[in-house]
């Protein structure tokens, strides 16, 4: 299950909090700060990164600087002009301004990021996985791959192929990279290809928690993945963005969507996903299942139809309270 995660914001970082006033006196004494979120995992990553991580040192009180002397005339050891004169507005002698006080400059921090070589720039997928290529020398099979698999809509036989599958697995994440996966299933064609770069989805009645809904609310990613078990032994990936439709709304643009699907179950909405890749999965360790008939309870509340409590969580939460 996710967790609701609100960031901290607003937090002062020690420059600000180490400052004293010009005149010497202290600053009110620092708060202690939160622990620092988790960052990536760069010390267990094979490029590393291009500098050492870890926070800046803290720069130490603001005090005025050190005055130059004032200016001395050399027979006299006294001031230039009348030694007793004072400027009325700051009351030191004349032509002796006080220097403006230097305040701290901001740490530079080092680039999280190491640079990727020009020739991964403007490849599909993602930066992590072009870093780990150079890493472990699989830049050519890498290439070879996006060249040969990887398109950014779907074509004729990906179209087919969607528009029989009656089952896929959604992947989703919030808006603080807490992930969930999830299993959708129907008759062929409940995944409905809109045109080569839109697949809809339809959402039922569930246990009311909205995982992946609330997910995507947050977070438009979501990750799709299909896979022959029966004829063909071979998945297909779609990666792209979604959004969540009304069914009236989707409807409307697209008539001939069906009315119900298997007993009755009417779509509450839809999810929509705009693709941005489409590549194979390939088949060698994918399993041959063989489809049996089987009894469903479509629309059941009862517990026991859905599986009751298999995993008996409810029970080890009762002993608990």
């Amino acid at each position: 299950m996710r967790r609701d995660v609100v960031p901290p914001t607003g937090v002062a970082g020690p420059a600000l909090l180490d400052l004293e006033i010009a005149d010497g006196s202290a600053a009110p004494a620092r708060r202690p700060q939160p622990p620092p979120a988790d960052g990536p995992t760069w010390k267990f990553h094979p490029i590393g990164r291009t500098a050492q991580p870890g926070p800046p040192s803290a720069p130490g009180p603001l005090r005025p600087p050190a005055q130059p002397p004032h200016p001395r005339d050399d027979r006299t050891g006294r001031p230039p002009g009348n030694p007793h004169f004072r400027d009325d507005r700051t009351g030191r002698p004349p032509g002796n301004p006080q220097p403006p006080i230097a305040h701290p400059q901001a740490p530079q921090l080092p680039p999280l990021r190491p640079p990727l070589p020009e020739s991964q720039r403007d490849l599909p997928g993602s930066r992590g996985e072009h870093l780990l290529q150079c890493a472990y020398g699989t830049q050519d099979r890498a290439r070879r791959f996006y060249r040969d698999q990887v398109l950014d809509r779907l074509n004729d036989e990906m179209i087919v192929f969607v528009g029989r599958m009656e089952m896929a697995f959604v992947g989703t994440a919030d808006a603080a990279g807490e992930c969930d996966t999830t299993f959708r299933a129907g008759p062929p064609g409940f995944l409905h290809v809109l045109d080569d770069r839109r697949i809809a989805y339809p959402e039922y009645r569930g246990n009311g928690v909205l995982a992946s809904l609330g997910n995507i609310s947050e977070n438009p990613h979501v990750a799709l993945l299909m896979i022959d078990f029966v004829r063909d032994l071979i998945g297909l990936h779609v990666n792209g963005r979604a959004g969540i439709v009304d069914d009236a709304e989707l409807r409307a643009e697209r008539p001939q969507l069906p009315q119900e699907f298997e007993r009755g179950r009417i779509p509450e909405r839809w999810v929509v996903v705009h693709v941005e890749e489409a590549y194979v999965h390939c088949r060698k360790h994918i399993p041959r299942l063989q489809p049996v008939a089987r009894n469903r309870e479509w629309g059941t509340d009862d517990a026991r139809r859905k599986g009751g409590d298999y995993f008996g969580v409810r029970a080890d939460q009762g002993a608990t309270r």
